[in-house]
């Protein structure tokens, strides 16, 4: 039997984000941009293994009409923060 309000029962299931990542001079870095509007937020993810796990999740001021474009502009960001900071990159 279907509920009258079926609407109301129902929940959303988070969409979890599949990103792909990219080695880089001894890092892992990924693209993971952000849906602002109609627009997305230039973000990503910059890793390293070691002793640890280090990982540095970054977000730009930049916006960008496409998914597609925000990503590669994000893997460049990324690549541009690994040259200019190396492992500071982790630091708080």
């Amino acid at each position: 039997m279907c509920p009258m309000f079926g609407w109301l029962t129902k929940t959303k299931v988070p969409k979890v984000p599949q990103y792909e990542w990219t080695e880089y001079k001894g890092y892992r870095i990924c693209a993971a941009p952000k849906a602002e509007g109609s627009q997305y937020r230039v973000s990503g993810i910059i890793e390293k293994d070691g002793e640890i796990l280090q990982s540095h999740t970054f977000v730009r001021a930049d916006i960008m009409p496409s998914e597609a474009e925000a990503s590669t502009i994000s893997l460049s960001k990324a690549r541009l923060m690994v040259d200019q900071l190396g492992d500071k990159v982790f630091a708080e």
